[in-house]
């Protein structure tokens, strides 16, 4: 029966208006296929039998069928999802936090809320939770929770629970027939055009809902400078949304000591750069005449023309810049450390310390692919019995040819950016370049702006195809949890963009100008010249290349992340209310949004891979300000500007034009943590070797200390410039049209022996001591910043001190309290073990703990759909293993009672 539209009514609610809707699917109720009505009939009515409620509305066009999960299924499944719920607030648990009475946190009440309660959230608004010890809910302990309480499944609760039921309810008759499962299948194949969670009904402060006072509070730009309210993120969001917000609210903050450093490294040079004695010496030359740049078409030229780019070259090449290098590699472990340490404090409030992956239920597609395999695993986190692929006939080969192809993938960006190369070289022979007109000093600033640019362009269109690549090679491979499956997805674009953004960075940085030859014989690829540096060295053009490429990025990523969805979101609206799609009109061609399921149909879908996105800006970004930062100080500045705004622009977009998005549990950052940690570790050697090979540090020491009796800098830019005889040009080097006459010497930067020596052009003995120099200084630097960072991280705990005695102390109350009620339930049973309570002989699986199950359990209640998993039926006891429980070398273990 069709159910008519009723505005306002039930703008949440079943046609009884009392019954909310957790989920909803929507489908074309004007598909004629036979076999998707089949299976919808099929997959609703196994849904039902799961114990979900259903209605439905075929009011419009679009048909949608409205879900409610009843209270005995939620219990009954946040048993086997083993969810953290709040505990009953117990008789000593208010002495468990001790009031801190520390120097350090003294000052803290004195002087930083008076000092900051401008940054600091409405409490009156984002009340703090209520300190509520969190247990893993179980039906046999009604002791523990509360669960008859009004809001004690949250909406996020309801929707976590409703999503794992339709990820694993069967479609087909034939249960055996592993692969029709779930709903992602049916959106696959059409059978349902969407499935989701609805977002509260409102979005201006005049209702009192949730997502109004996080639009207001939250994502408004104006309340950029508020801490953000994690807590209700997390409520409306789930943790896997709410971890992300944290960690880039935590680095933010983190960036802005950061940012003052490389202020002041900029400033200084900015300050100091009229006094600087090289760029004196280049701009007062009237003198020095340069060999050409490049063959025939280019003419000789007077040092004097880079007069202006040795002025900008020593506002990053100058004696802060080793200074802030140590700073940031120093910084860089500090982050790290530090977050650690506050993400335990977040860990611990939402319950999500002893959560490990290895807990979550297989992926359907990985369950219908092993339908065949009769090898079983013992999963330990579950208890249960799993299929498992063979590792050398199933799982290595998967593996041998996904990263194959993702290796392919990756050598034809490094081809891409070997094209960029080449043709930056075949534009020195271009006269539109190089010709008539124009400074050198300029050009030296046009050319890698240019160049910067196409670079820019075409990895960003490498980006959209390789995505296409990973996700096709990560089906491919055998991951059993979407976990696991997402992690290694993430890893592989990570590797694509690690290349794509970066190679041209670390081109210049590393290979530019190092291996350039002299005019009587130059080094060629493919028959053409390499580049070669400025007198001033070509940090000033790594600066340019960073500048654009990092800054470009984030001013595209601003724009196209609130405007794409905002311009998707408002299409979708456009072309349902025009009924554009509609092949008839006999229900009404248009949708009309007379409800939340309706107004949020035509919202963007969330799915699993739309936080990727997010992290990889946000690390590849930590890539730039940490590996490249010492050619560009203002990095981390650039950087704490675009997350300010990328903050509440992600809040907004996430809130107004996506879907509500499935709560999910992580405990950490996954991946992401440990790809910091790396390129923390490159970045220190990556410092080191731009300090000693891409500045002028090292040769303007050694001049000071070894060369000059002086002691000054006073000729060094002389000393640097090679000579050459013109009539030594190998062929067609030499310019064709001079405008200069009689020249018999030009310069080049290089540490070579004049013509008239009896070594003409060899190496001297100068830049073997240089060489020998820059090498040193990288073993001191890399060995001296990393015993610095192994000192830093020894000496902050991941886990705050008194963090982990409150653990302690809570699980010590919690195992007391539990034995106590567990030894009045035996003594109202009767005997001395598990006994009969309500008629039913308890479970042999809490035998051994002396546990009986609760009065409301049924054999029925105890089976799982787990998919192919036998016997989700058995809990034993979790074993605590390093990779899954963080506290076990503290000694801290949830006793499992």
């Amino acid at each position: 029966m069709a159910l008519q539209c009723r505005r306002g009514q039930t703008w949440k609610y079943f046609q009884d208006q009392r019954r909310i809707v957790d989920y909803v699917l929507a489908f074309n109720g004007e598909d004629e296929n036979a076999e998707a009505k089949q299976r919808r009939a099929i997959y609703q009515r196994n849904l039902e039998s799961e114990g979900l409620q259903i209605e439905m509305e075929n009011c419009q066009r679009i048909h949608f069928v409205k879900i409610h999960v009843p209270e005995n299924v939620l219990s009954h499944y946040c048993e086997i999802m083993k969810m953290q719920m709040p505990m009953k607030k117990l008789e000593n648990q208010d002495k468990i936090i001790m009031r801190d009475f520390s120097i350090q946190s003294t000052l803290v009440r004195l002087f930083r809320r008076p000092l900051f309660n401008f940054v600091i959230i409405d409490r009156q608004k984002f009340a703090p939770p209520e300190y509520r010890l969190m247990y893993e809910y179980s039906r046999d302990k009604p002791y523990l929770f509360d669960d008859r309480e009004q809001n004690f499944f949250t909406p996020s609760i309801r929707i976590a629970v409703a999503h794992f039921i339709l990820e694993r309810t069967y479609f087909s008759e034939a249960v055996e027939e592993k692969k029709d499962i779930g709903i992602r299948r049916l959106m696959e194949d059409q059978v349902y055009l969407d499935a989701y969670p609805l977002h509260d009904g409102c979005t201006d402060l005049r209702s009192s809902c949730q997502r109004a006072l996080l639009l207001e509070e939250w994502a408004s730009i104006s309340k950029w400078i508020k801490h953000q309210p994690l807590d209700h993120i997390k409520e409306y969001f789930g943790v896997k949304i709410a971890m992300y917000f944290a960690w880039l609210g935590f680095y933010t903050h983190m960036l802005i000591p950061a940012s003052v450093v490389g202020l002041i490294c900029f400033f200084y040079g900015l300050l100091t750069y009229p006094a600087n004695r090289i760029s004196q010496e280049i701009c007062d030359d009237n003198g020095t005449i340069m060999c050409p740049q490049c063959d025939k078409y280019c003419d000789y030229w007077y040092l004097r023309t880079t007069c202006n780019i040795s002025k900008l070259a020593h506002i990053f090449d100058n004696e802060m810049t080793i200074v802030f290098s140590i700073f940031m590699s120093v910084w860089a472990t500090l982050y790290l450390e530090m977050w650690k340490r506050y993400s335990s404090r977040i860990q611990h409030r939402w319950g999500i310390t002893e959560y490990c992956s290895l807990a979550e239920p297989p992926r359907p597609q990985y369950l219908s692919r092993l339908k065949n395999i009769k090898k079983m695993m013992f999963n330990i986190a579950t208890g249960a019995q799993e299929p498992s692929p063979p590792f050398w006939t199933k799982k290595f080969p998967s593996f041998l040819y996904s990263y194959s192809v993702i290796f392919l993938f990756i050598l034809l960006t490094i081809a891409a950016v070997f094209g960029i190369v080449v043709y930056r070289m075949s534009l020195m022979t271009s006269k539109n370049i190089y010709g008539d007109g124009g400074s050198v000093s300029g050009k030296l600033i046009i050319f890698p702006a240019t160049t910067a640019a196409i670079n820019l362009l075409a990895s960003t269109a490498l980006t959209y195809a390789y995505q296409y690549v990973a996700e096709y090679m990560t089906n491919v491979e055998y991951r059993r949890t979407q976990t696991e499956y997402n992690e290694s997805l993430n890893l592989k674009i990570y590797l694509f963009e690690f290349v794509n953004y970066y190679s041209s960075i670390f081109y210049i940085a590393f290979m530019k100008g190092k291996f350039p030859g002299y005019p009587a014989k130059y080094n060629r690829i493919l028959h053409l010249r390499q580049e070669e540096c400025s007198p001033g060295g070509c940090l000033m053009e790594l600066c340019i290349q960073l500048a654009i490429i990092m800054v470009g990025k984030q001013a595209i990523g601003a724009i196209t992340e609130i405007l794409i969805p905002f311009l998707v979101q408002k299409f979708k609206e456009f072309r349902s209310v025009l009924g554009i799609d509609a092949g008839s009109a006999e229900n009404g061609e248009r949708l009309i949004c007379c409800n939340q399921w309706t107004k949020d149909f035509n919202l963007i879908n969330w799915h699993d891979r739309s936080l990727f996105n997010e992290y990889l800006k946000m690390v590849i970004q930590y890539g730039f300000i940490t590996i490249f930062v010492v050619a560009f100080p203002l990095a981390p500045f650039f950087a704490l500007l675009n997350n300010v705004f990328e903050t509440r622009l992600d809040a907004k977009k996430f809130l107004l034009y996506y879907k509500r998005a499935v709560p999910q549990r992580v405990r950490d950052l996954g991946i992401w943590y440990n790809i910091m940690h790396v390129v923390g570790k490159v970045a220190v050697i990556s410092s080191a070797f731009i300090i000693a090979f891409s500045s002028n540090f090292i040769p303007r020491l050694m001049y000071m200390n070894v060369v000059n009796p002086t002691g000054t800098d006073e000729g060094f830019v002389n000393h640097t410039l090679a000579y050459f005889n013109v009539s030594h040009f190998e062929a067609n080097a030499a310019p064709e049209n001079s405008t200069f006459s009689n020249i018999t010497i030009c310069r080049y930067s290089e540490y070579r022996n004049p013509p008239d020596d009896p070594r003409p052009y060899k190496r001297p003995s100068i830049y073997w001591q240089i060489l020998a120099i820059r090498l040193t200084f990288v073993v001191i630097y890399q060995n001296l910043v990393s015993f610095v960072q192994i000192v830093v991280a020894w000496a902050i705990p991941d886990v705050p001190t008194k963090l982990q005695d409150q653990i302690k102390r809570e699980q010590y109350l919690t195992n007391e309290y539990i034995i106590e009620q567990e030894k009045l339930k035996m003594a109202l049973s009767g005997t001395g073990g598990c006994g009969d309570v309500g008629g039913s002989v308890a479970g042999s699986r809490y035998a051994q703990n002396g546990c009986v199950a609760s009065e409301d359990s049924s054999p029925d209640d105890e089976k799982a759909n787990y998919g192919s998993i036998a016997d989700d039926n058995e809990y034993p006891l979790r074993m605590q293993t390093d990779d899954c429980e963080p506290y076990a070398a503290y000694g801290i273990v949830t006793s499992r009672v």
